[in-house]
């Protein structure tokens, strides 16, 4: 990928990824690297998890938020530091800041997850709900920092902050030495550039591939211009990648060291969620699922053994809920549709008998009897039902038909 424009930003090395790593001793945990079979068995290779979902605050955001912290003045750290944040960085630099005695503030948007803004409270953060996007709230702390001359962390773009993620890299290469690809989600960048940096610098060998979101990819446009570029209205459920423009500092680093950048739909992050909660036992957020996103939607396209980051855990109960449901139905497990027929006593009942016949689980059932669009004699019923798979999906709808229903959504 190498076609950066040179530019005087401050660049991190090996040295600077080890010296973070001795910073964070006894701080951060070296989290589990898992085995995967049913990746393994699709990508024909061996898979592993390296497991980040189970690090202190659920993510990796900790080890970057504690070296950059750890860095500052005396007096920087006298004046506190802020930062802005709808979940992971918020934890981050809130439990980074109390076990280095530094006072904090994290603003956070109005209408961030109940739980994340107490986890971020619990840590030892003063939360300040300001906006109702991330850009409202970034804008909010940098203005606080301007007036209070607190340090503003930045939650991906500076050196100290991609040297402390890093640290994951060295780790992966200490825990499984034979790893010839490596899988990274990324948002702006930070975390991709410090795995970089350290697994490019001990094993050029090793592939190193970034993940986006489709639907807020700021990193192929920008490699194509060679520069940064914002990309308008970022849009996906990974909250935790959907950054509109990558970090400078980052960006040097990816366009010089990593191998390829992928996109995956919402789609695949949904059936890659529901894949690491059933399969590999783990509760992942979307952004930690990308990796896991990419192997199963091209899966020829990875020389093993391969392992995939899932970078954090961090998921709202009610997200999860309305994730599980679309993964289900992107993976054809989760069937809704809509009919009629004739309302008299028992109809409903003798449609649910067919259902079950065909082994169908009925989940949720909506019953309309009166409706200016429904006739004397008739009523609508939604069903939302848990099937097997697509072929099974088709066997329920032929068994209503054949038992003579109309569907009609």
């Amino acid at each position: 990928m190498n076609h950066r424009t040179p530019l005087s930003l401050p660049t991190v090395t090996l040295d600077d990824v080890r010296g973070a790593r001795k910073m964070l001793s006894g701080v951060a945990r070296m989290t589990a690297i898992e085995g995967s079979r049913h990746l393994t068995r699709l990508v024909g290779a061996p898979v592993h998890l390296k497991c980040e979902n189970l690090q202190r605050t659920g993510s990796f955001k900790l080890r970057g938020a504690y070296v950059r912290i750890a860095g500052l003045l005396p007096e920087e750290r006298a004046a506190g530091v802020v930062a802005a944040s709808a979940g992971n960085h918020a934890q981050g630099v809130a439990l980074a800041s109390s076990l280095l005695g530094v006072r904090s503030t994290v603003f956070m948007p109005a209408g961030a997850p109940l739980p994340k803004v107490a986890a971020t409270r619990d840590y030892g953060a003063e939360v300040r709900l300001h906006g109702q996007v991330v850009d409202e709230t970034l804008a909010a702390a940098q203005e606080y920092a301007r007036e209070t001359g607190a340090v503003f962390i930045h939650p991906f773009d500076h050196p100290d902050i991609v040297a402390g993620q890093g640290t994951v890299g060295l780790e992966v290469l200490e825990q499984c030495p034979e790893v010839r690809t490596l899988v990274v989600g990324v948002g702006g960048g930070g975390l991709l550039a410090g795995i970089a940096v350290a697994v490019k610098a001990l094993r050029p060998d090793v592939r190193v591939v970034g993940v986006q979101a489709a639907g807020s990819a700021a990193y192929p446009p920008s490699l194509a211009a060679g520069h940064p570029v914002a990309i308008d209205n970022p849009a996906t459920m990974a909250d935790g990648i959907r950054v509109g423009r990558p970090g400078d500092v980052p960006f040097q680093l990816i366009e010089d060291l990593v191998d390829d950048i992928v996109t995956v739909s919402e789609d695949e992050l949904s059936s890659a969620l529901l894949l690491c909660l059933e399969r590999a036992k783990m509760v992942v957020e979307p952004a930690g699922a990308s990796p896991v996103a990419a192997l199963l939607s091209r899966p020829d396209s990875f020389e093993g053994p391969v392992v995939a980051l899932l970078s954090g855990g961090n998921v709202d109960p009610l997200l999860m809920q309305r994730i599980l449901r679309h993964g289900m139905a992107a993976a054809g497990r989760y069937l809704s549709l809509r009919l009629r027929l004739t309302d008299r006593p028992g109809a409903l009942a003798t449609l649910l008998g067919v259902l079950t016949v065909v082994d169908a689980n009925v989940l949720d059932v909506g019953h309309v009897r009166t409706d200016p669009r429904l006739g004397l004699t008739e009523a609508e019923v939604e069903l939302h039902l848990e099937t097997k798979g697509p072929e099974h999906c088709g066997e329920v709808a032929a068994a209503l038909r054949d038992a003579g229903y109309t569907i009609i959504g």
